[in-house]
């Protein structure tokens, strides 16, 4: 499609509930790269602004073209992953939707900006897609950038597909966007397994378009130095008093915290819950969020046609806010709880382990890493050794 004529395309505005939850879809046989620039072309957004680096480079390069072809309004590739992500955050300060994506050691490089992002409450959203950072270097899937960034502020998506990754940007604005929420949303997916992959993934019609962002309703008035956080950022640095400078910091902290709570109702209604849950009453559980489901969900499907049907499965789609009480209750009945995972540190057992009672049913694997594969004969050898 060229420019003419993308431009004198007619499009049609609707609000992220009826995007999400009510227009009809079609088929489209896509990657997960191209989801992301799919859910980019309908999020109505006003800047996008990128950097390369694999294996997140293609959907920024898709975004450049929708820029070209008039469906944002702003583009550019910046210097590094540092520059970026402090000029999307000018652009949202001057209260601009915008996107941007990351992977890997563009993540670390950029670490400084997602708090900065989180405590002057942007609603910004940027897809990570997870890469190895440790020496040796690796290209490959790992997930252990999700760990750096649990506590930066940031509500964390993991999709575990292509057509999770459409869904939760496009769910990610509408959430973000609440003006009791108003906090930074990070979609991640595994690199490669997620972003290079075809699969069906159901679009709504491409003439469609979220309701345009109207900062008027933010609760941080845009480029305003005289109410926090720009104030609450400024003042403390300039006054004598440690105790002026705690007390703003650490009540800003809670609130920022308090808005991912607040969150909560919106990732309900949009995303259908903080997890989903097949076969509840099962006595072994595997909790398991990203492409680490779709691993286990086939691991299922086999010991089902082995005979060993008492398996169940959680999937972990908000990891911030994170489901606790949810997994509580989704593993009340379980005697073995499997958290499979693509990182070598286990953060999503950690996380399982500080959520519920009895944790010692918690087993803290299997985990690959180093871009290495998780076959379901692996998910399925470690709940025969400790329970069949």
């Amino acid at each position: 499609m060229n420019t003419d004529t993308v431009s004198k395309q007619k499009t049609t505005s609707i609000s992220a509930g009826e995007m999400l939850l009510k227009t009809a879809r079609n088929r489209a046989f896509i990657t997960g790269s191209e989801a992301v620039a799919e859910a980019v072309r309908r999020a109505n957004v006003d800047m996008a602004i990128a950097y390369p680096i694999t294996p997140q480079s293609e959907s920024m390069h898709l975004i450049g073209d929708l820029y070209a072809q008039g469906h944002i309004k702003d583009y550019y590739r910046a210097e590094n992953e540092f520059a970026v992500m402090a000029a999307i955050h000018g652009a949202s300060l001057g209260g601009g939707r915008v996107f941007t994506a990351t992977s890997g050691p563009g993540t670390l490089r950029a670490m400084e900006m997602f708090p900065v992002w989180a405590g002057s409450r942007q609603p910004i959203v940027c897809a990570f897609m997870c890469r190895g950072v440790a020496l040796p270097p690796s290209i490959q899937p790992e997930t252990i950038e999700i760990a750096f960034l649990l506590d930066t502020g940031m509500m964390i998506f993991h999709a575990e597909n292509a057509q999770d990754y459409f869904d939760m940007i496009l769910a990610g604005y509408a959430i973000a966007e609440q003006p009791e929420v108003h906090i930074p949303v990070g979609v991640f997916a595994d690199g490669f397994f997620v972003t290079h992959t075809r699969e069906v993934v159901m679009l709504p019609p491409d003439d469609l378009r979220l309701d345009a962002y109207n900062c008027d309703l933010a609760p941080i008035p845009p480029f305003d130095m005289e109410h926090a956080p720009i104030r609450m950022v400024r003042d403390p640095l300039l006054n004598k008093s440690n105790f002026v400078s705690y007390a703003a910091s650490g009540g800003w902290h809670l609130e920022v915290l308090a808005a991912a709570e607040r969150a909560r109702k919106h990732i309900n209604h949009y995303m259908g819950g903080l997890i989903e849950v097949e076969n509840p009453d099962a006595k072994v559980m595997i909790v398991a969020s990203g492409t680490a489901v779709s691993q286990s969900r086939e691991a299922i499907r086999v010991m089902s046609q082995q005979g060993m049907t008492d398996v169940g499965l959680i999937k972990v789609k908000s990891i911030r806010p994170f489901p606790e009480k949810e997994i509580e209750q989704a593993t009340a009945k379980a005697s073995l709880i499997l958290v499979p995972e693509f990182n070598a540190g286990g953060w999503l057992a950690r996380e399982v382990k500080a959520s519920i009672d009895n944790n010692k049913r918690v087993v803290a694997g299997p985990r690959v890493f180093g871009g290495a594969s998780l076959p379901s004969e692996v998910i399925i050898g470690e709940i025969k050794k400790h329970q069949y």
